[in-house]
């Protein structure tokens, strides 16, 4: 992660008065998302919270200089962000009864996911999916792994090999 945390920290403001706690929960294309999206629903009903859910994107390529290519790329993957959020929203409904919020950013997606909780005070966890590969657990949580304890929230790894049932009883 090339930026780090502010040695400064706020506190965070999800249960006073006024506020609403919220559960953030990053969305990509791996089947593995859908496990950490339906823990962070059936968590967030129950903490009677928000689900937020972020989607990162990656910016044009550098080679893509036209401007207009450029603005073609990402009007594309703008556009498959907001469709892969609708079905996770959707997917969560089904789930539990739940406020959701959605997001769509440019950039690294371990930069993108301390921005928006930098920027939200309500945020309370950070819900992630465990990769499931031979690979190991995928170069974000890796990457968090490491950073985990500079971050302002909790961070929760979904562990992909759960099933629903051994969801519905930790969440």
């Amino acid at each position: 992660m090339s930026s780090s945390p502010s040695t400064t920290r706020r506190i965070r403001r999800s249960y006073e008065s006024g506020h609403v706690p919220k559960l953030l929960a990053l969305v990509d294309e791996s089947r593995d998302c859908d496990k950490a999206v339906y823990y962070a629903a059936r968590r967030a009903s129950r903490l009677k919270s928000i689900l937020v859910l972020l989607r990162v994107i990656e910016p044009p390529h550098p080679e893509t200089d036209w401007l207009l290519v450029s603005n073609i790329v990402r009007a594309q993957a703008q556009d498959e962000a907001q469709k892969l959020l609708e079905q996770h929203a959707k997917q969560a409904h089904g789930i539990a009864d739940v406020r959701i919020e959605t997001f769509v950013r440019e950039g690294d997606p371990a930069e993108q996911i301390f921005e928006l909780i930098r920027e939200d005070d309500d945020v309370a966890l950070l819900v992630l999916a465990a990769g499931s590969t031979e690979k190991g657990p995928g170069r974000l949580v890796s990457d968090l792994a490491r950073t985990a304890g500079t971050y302002p929230v909790p961070v929760v790894i979904v562990p992909a090999h759960l099933t629903d049932s051994e969801l519905v009883a930790l969440s």
